[in-house]
């Protein structure tokens, strides 16, 4: 008897995640024991549930897809993580692997090819999309060779591009102090930390990077 697969969806568009969840139902292998329509619900569905697998938009608003998969990996590294995603470049996709993810499928695949996805990570083996994986090489090539040329943008800690993820989405100091569990002044020193490293002078300039660097994919609408 073939063995049925956990699934938790993590996507934060409902009419996408309504049609994720009744494409994977099609297959009589997986079972969807849970959903997401943010990060920190993604890092709580698996805490409950325990999946084999977490379908998982990278581009989710209160926490990045990349935080996702480095606090999951850290702690349930027997859960494979693929990502559905729009972003195609070799700099997001190499991030996200050096950060644990297991597959990298585009949200342009078919249907087909998603599950195909879906099957081989469960099977233990990376999947890439047709036509990234030249990126991927093209990107490794020109990371070795980068090694010694540091940016800016690479002395931003991860906590620290979590905050700017959250400013970006026009939380508040406060808000963001409470979905991070950390006090108001440590909210405050890492988004000066961030001003400094990145010469930002504004919070206007500060979402202005995190849409640059693909942390939110449009402004927010909240006061920051």
């Amino acid at each position: 008897m073939a063995k049925n697969y956990r699934i938790v969806i993590a996507e934060d568009h409902k009419i996408l995640r309504e049609g994720l969840k009744a494409l994977v139902k099609s297959s009589e292998d997986f079972e969807i024991v849970g959903e997401a329509g943010d990060g920190i619900e993604a890092i709580r569905a698996v805490e409950k549930h325990h999946p084999d697998l977490l379908l998982l938009d990278l581009s989710m608003p209160r926490m990045s897809g990349i935080s996702v998969i480095k606090d999951i990996k850290g702690r349930y590294p027997e859960t494979k993580i693929l990502a559905l995603t729009i972003h195609e470049s070799e700099d997001y996709i190499l991030e996200s692997f050096h950060s644990g993810l297991d597959g990298y499928c585009l949200k342009d695949a078919s249907q087909s090819e998603l599950i195909i996805a879906i099957n081989r990570v469960l099977e233990g083996k990376t999947y890439l999309s047709p036509g990234i994986s030249e990126k991927v090489l093209v990107g490794f090539l020109e990371e070795k060779k980068a090694l010694k040329c540091g940016t800016s943008w690479d002395s931003v800690t991860q906590r620290e591009r979590e905050v700017l993820k959250l400013v970006g989405e026009g939380y508040k100091n406060k808000e963001i102090a409470d979905y991070l569990c950390i006090s108001v002044k440590t909210v405050e020193k890492h988004r000066s930390n961030i001003m400094r490293k990145l010469d930002v002078h504004t919070s206007s300039g500060l979402t202005a990077v995190a849409i640059e660097k693909g942390l939110v994919t449009r402004a927010a609408s909240g006061n920051q």
